[in-house]
């Protein structure tokens, strides 16, 4: 476990000494995508700007960006409309879908190029796109301040990734093509989870697999989206004798063992030769980075005995507690 954190804050930093005999190479896919940049965005040289990202569905794809603007808010720009955030709408290779980790690529590339508020990154899309954007949060939840998928559906055993996400999710009731059953059992699943954010569902009664043009046509969509900020944890003061409830020894299934201990008054998980600070967010849920919303989170059984932790990064894992 705690080799994954710390790879995670030094991916990239080993020396590359290490591995002379090798040569620094990449493979760069092109992704196109249309740019909208709002009003006095050039003239305003100190502003960062909302991002929106667009993902179209499964029609729109190939290698004619035109296509991009059949739907959703590209074809509202093609028509006159102005918006007040940069709008990115990419365009999927042909018999291919989203993949998120090349969309991550390209949210890097955005954030180079362009004056982009990182706390205010936000992704739609519809059918093919509405499944995408489900991915992309349920993989990259830090990047995002809200979601707004339309017609899609994800994977709700990741549900739990989505438990500060802020979602406005959309869907047709006479949808054939992609049923309202795979919007409304991820919404379910993740209200399980998600008991801080905003999680709203627009189920149009007369729509068929078309929700997104009453979606995009809405105007209390972009405000909703516009208000809300991406998630940070707020620290708080935890009692001595709650952490101190908390110092052992954990396991895994795997017989992975890790100890939580206290230093200086403040808590700390370690192994053999790594130790991290956590840092509590309420009495039993513990973080360690500023921007992401990896934690801990202590559990206690009937009788009040901490029983262990599950570790809610990437996957969620139970550590069991075997030792004070």
């Amino acid at each position: 476990m705690l080799n994954k954190l710390k790879f995670m804050l030094l991916a990239g930093l080993l020396p590359l000494q290490l591995w002379a005999q090798q040569t620094a190479e990449k493979l760069v896919q092109e992704t196109q995508y249309l740019l909208y940049l709002p009003e006095n965005y050039k003239n305003d040289t100190a502003r960062k700007w909302p991002l929106v990202i667009f993902l179209h569905g499964s029609g729109e794809s190939g290698d004619d960006l035109n296509k991009v603007k059949y739907h959703g808010p590209p074809k509202l720009v093609e028509a006159g409309r102005k918006f007040p955030f940069i709008l990115v709408s990419p365009q999927a290779p042909p018999r291919m879908g989203w993949q998120v980790d090349v969309l991550k690529a390209l949210l890097n590339d955005l954030k180079k190029k362009y004056k982009v508020d990182e706390d205010r990154v936000y992704m739609t899309g519809l059918s093919m796109g509405g499944f995408g954007t489900w991915n992309y949060a349920e993989k990259y939840p830090s990047d995002l301040a809200a979601i707004a998928p339309v017609c899609g559906g994800g994977d709700t055993e990741k549900a739990w990734t989505l438990r500060y996400m802020p979602i406005w999710c959309f869907h047709g009731a006479k949808d054939d093509v992609v049923l309202p059953a795979a919007s409304i059992s991820m919404i379910d699943a993740v209200r399980k989870y998600n008991k801080k954010a905003e999680v709203k569902f627009t189920l149009y009664p007369d729509a068929n697999h078309n929700s997104w043009d009453g979606t995009y046509n809405n105007d209390s969509l972009y405000q909703w989206l516009l208000s809300k900020k991406r998630f940070r944890f707020s620290p708080v003061t935890v009692p001595d004798a709650t952490l101190k409830s908390y110092v052992g020894k954990y396991t895994d299934a795997k017989k992975d063992t890790v100890s939580v201990i206290m230093e200086e008054g403040r808590l700390l998980v370690k192994d053999v030769n790594n130790k991290i600070l956590l840092k509590g967010s309420s009495l039993t849920n513990f973080y360690w980075q500023d921007d992401a919303v990896d934690e801990i989170e202590f559990t206690k059984g009937s009788d009040g005995a901490v029983r262990g932790f599950s570790l809610l990064m990437g996957e969620r894992k139970f550590f069991r507690r075997i030792e004070k």
